[in-house]
């Protein structure tokens, strides 16, 4: 049988609603997209648990109880990732603004490290050490933006910038306070903090490292700066946990039911055609045609469904489709596999059995 006869058969055989293509097509749309969905879904949930964690500075641990020494605070992000931020802050003496006489302001003397951690929104270029910075209550309350002057007991401070300190269950001492830039060099400081992205098991024996002596006979010690959150929060193994992580294997059982069900349902005309002198390999090249056309036109639109729900959900839809499409892949191969594996068996002696028990 010449390969032009078995596609137009297999095209007339779509066309005329034998294969019930549609139906088939429709089946592996839905499973398709609601499996890759569902991934997607899930994927996305994580991602805004860990990008929420990230934002309220839960990945954030800092050391206190001895004093540190601020260059080693500023230098213990190196080698640990874009996403790495460290420094070193102390109390330093209250400003008073002298348009508010009785009314203090909290203020910390901070390391370069620890500015560029508290104003992460700040690209580093545009990072002013030369004057304060105020957290947005205070810019508030005072009027203050980036440039202002404020005089003070302590004389004129430029306000070389403002950040974002929310009340989200983070450390609140900078929720209303005011930062002067000091240099790593000048003395001891407090405490170090410390944060990255993924979370470093080293970090606690890192921050341990930058103490240079104890403090009031105190015992160092490493805490969380959102204790809010679960300090063994690990969302490596909360991804490889997730419920959804059988959806492929779940898919490619789905894809092996629909391809046997399309096969075995036309038993008795595929036993006929063998009968009618259709060779056995024409049968299968003939049915795996009729296979790829449904099962890959509904794969082709699961999968464009499932990549507009990446690009719309997720913050790495490049990382989650590649996660998210395996399911309507697996049970694209299901189908398929399934299609020509349940063809096999079919022998034109049968011919008379499918025919009395159609």
């Amino acid at each position: 049988m010449r390969l032009a006869s078995i596609l137009s058969e297999a095209l007339r055989n779509i066309a005329s609603g034998t294969s019930h293509a549609f139906m088939m097509m429709l089946a592996v749309l839905i499973g398709g997209t609601l499996l890759g969905g569902y991934e997607t879904v899930n994927i996305a949930g994580l991602e805004n648990q860990a990008a929420a964690r990230v934002s309220a500075y839960a990945d954030a641990r800092a050391v206190v109880g001895g004093k540190v020494d601020g260059s080693a605070c500023d230098r213990l992000s190196y080698g640990m990732g874009d996403s790495a931020a460290s420094g070193a802050m102390r109390q330093a003496t209250a400003v008073i603004p002298a348009s508010t006489p009785g009314r203090e302001l909290t203020t910390y003397e901070v390391t370069a490290g620890m500015l560029r951690m508290v104003s992460s929104g700040t690209p580093s270029s545009r990072m002013d050490v030369s004057g304060a910075w105020v957290s947005k209550d205070v810019s508030h309350d005072f009027g203050l933006v980036t440039g202002s002057r404020l005089q003070t007991t302590r004389g004129m401070l430029t306000i070389a910038g403002v950040f974002d300190w929310p009340n989200d269950g983070r450390d609140t001492r900078f929720a209303y306070a005011m930062l002067i830039p000091a240099p790593a060099s000048s003395g001891t400081f407090d405490e170090c903090w410390a944060r990255s992205w993924p979370e470093s098991e080293q970090i606690d024996s890192l921050l341990l490292s930058t103490v240079a002596s104890s403090s009031d006979g105190q015992r160092a010690g490493v805490t969380g700066v959102n204790k809010g959150f679960d300090m063994h929060y690990d969302a490596q193994a909360s991804y490889h946990a997730r419920m959804t992580r059988w959806t492929p294997l779940v898919a490619l059982g789905l894809g092996l039911l629909l391809g046997l069900v399309a096969t075995r349902r036309r038993r008795l005309e595929y036993a006929g055609a063998l009968h009618s002198g259709q060779g056995k390999g024409a049968q299968l090249l003939e049915i795996g045609v009729e296979t790829l056309v449904w099962a890959g036109l509904g794969t082709l639109a699961s999968c464009s469904l499932v990549v507009a729900c990446c690009l719309r959900l997720t913050h790495d839809p490049g990382t989650v489709t590649l996660a998210s499409l395996r399911p309507p892949l697996m049970l694209f191969a299901g189908a398929l596999l399934a299609a020509l594996a349940a063809a096999l068996p079919i022998r034109q002696s049968q011919l008379f059995r499918y025919f009395k028990n159609r």
